[in-house]
C-alpha cells in the first residue's frame, strides 16, 4: 500500500527519446551489436540520480518494449518498471539497481519470442514428433515458431555480449548476487533457464505468471513434464540462488496453478525454502501487463530488497 501511495503523489514525468519515462534517465541501443542477432534493441533504465560514485545491482528484464512506455506497446499496456523501481529504491526499500531491457525479436523484423524464449534443450528433449508438431504450428496467419530456436544463442547473447557491455559501461556491480533476471510468461520460462543454464551469472530470477504450457491449453500434458525433468536436473544450488514464481487465476493464467504445484514440489526436493523461494498466487489476475504491473514490487523486494 505504502508504494501506491507514493505512486499516486510522485507524478512528474520526463521525455526521454520518444519514451515517456516517470523518473529517471533510458539509454537506448538500437541495433546493439551482436554476433548473435542481427538487430536487437536494448533500453537500459537508470534511476534518478545516477552516479558513477556507486555501484548498483543489475535487472536484466525480457520483452524490453513492455516495460516503461504504454503508448510504445501493441496492448497499450505497461510494467511500469521505471515507477515501480523507483519508489522502492528512493524510500530504501531495495538495493539501488539499474534495468537492462531487452527487446524481444530483432529491430524492423519478424518477432521470434517463441524462438528466443522456449528453453532450447527442454525443447530438444521433446519426442521428435512433437517438435515437428510444434514447429508446423500456427497462429494468426503465422507460425508460433518462426524458424530455428534460438534460446541458447539468446542466453549466450545476454552472457557473452550484453553482460560485458553493461559491467563495463555503467558503475555496477558484476558478481552474481547483483545480477538478475526476470520476466514473465515465455519470459518467466527463459528466467528458468538462464539462471539454469548460467548460475555462476545470475543470482536470482523472477519468473512471473510462467508459461509452464510452453505453447497452447492443450499442451498440458504434453509440455510440462519435460520442464519440470529439465528442473529435477538443472536447477541452481539453493545455497547460493533466489527463485521468485506467482501466478494468477484468469485468462491464461487460470491453467498455471496445478503445473506451479508439481513445479514447487521440484523447489521443495531441491532444497529451496522461505529464504531463497516464493511462490505467490493472485487470485482474479490475467495474463497482462496491467497485472503484473500491480505486483511487480512483490518480486523485487524479494530479490532486491536490503
Amino acid at each position: 500500500m505504502r508504494i501506491f501511495l507514493l505512486l499516486s503523489t510522485l507524478i512528474f514525468t520526463m521525455q526521454v527519446d520518444a519514451v515517456n519515462l516517470f523518473a529517471g534517465k533510458l539509454d537506448k541501443y538500437a541495433p546493439f551489436d551482436s554476433e548473435y542477432f542481427d538487430n536487437k534493441e536494448i533500453h537500459v533504465w537508470l534511476p534518478e540520480g545516477y552516479s558513477n560514485a556507486k555501484k548498483y545491482a543489475v535487472l536484466y528484464m525480457h520483452d524490453g518494449q513492455h516495460l516503461f512506455d504504454a503508448s510504445l506497446t501493441w496492448n497499450g499496456q505497461e510494467w511500469g518498471v521505471d515507477e515501480v523501481a523507483s519508489v522502492l529504491q528512493s524510500t530504501g526499500q531495495t538495493k539501488d539497481f539499474i534495468v537492462v531491457g531487452i527487446f524481444n525479436g530483432n529491430v524492423g523484423g519478424r518477432v521470434e519470442r517463441h524462438n528466443q524464449y522456449f528453453p532450447q534443450k527442454v525443447f530438444e528433449s521433446l519426442p521428435d514428433e512433437t517438435q515437428r508438431m510444434l514447429l508446423k504450428r500456427g497462429r494468426n496467419d503465422s507460425l508460433v515458431f518462426n524458424g530455428a530456436l534460438q534460446s541458447d544463442n539468446y542466453l549466450k547473447f545476454l552472457v557473452k555480449e550484453l553482460k560485458p557491455f553493461i559491467d563495463k559501461q555503467y558503475s555496477v556491480h558484476t558478481d552474481k548476487e547483483n545480477t538478475v533476471i526476470a520476466g514473465s510468461s515465455m519470459g518467466g520460462l527463459i528466467s528458468m533457464y538462464a539462471i539454469s543454464e548460467y548460475p555462476e551469472v545470475f543470482g536470482a530470477a523472477a519468473c512471473i505468471s510462467t508459461h509452464w504450457l510452453g505453447v497452447a491449453p492443450q499442451d498440458k500434458d504434453l509440455i510440462p513434464p519435460y520442464f519440470f525433468a529439465y528442473m529435477q536436473e538443472h536447477l541452481p544450488d539453493p545455497g547460493s540462488h533466489r527463485l521468485y514464481f506467482d501466478y494468477g487465476t484468469e485468462t491464461l493464467d487460470q491453467f498455471y496453478p496445478p503445473l506451479q504445484a508439481k513445479a514447487d514440489e521440484l523447489l521443495k526436493a531441491r532444497g529451496y525454502g522461505s529464504k531463497n523461494w516464493v511462490t505467490k498466487a493472485f487470485p482474479g489476475a490475467a495474463h497482462d501487463e496491467d497485472s503484473w504491473r500491480k505486483r511487480l514490487h512483490i518480486p523485487l523486494l524479494f530479490l532486491l530488497g536490503k
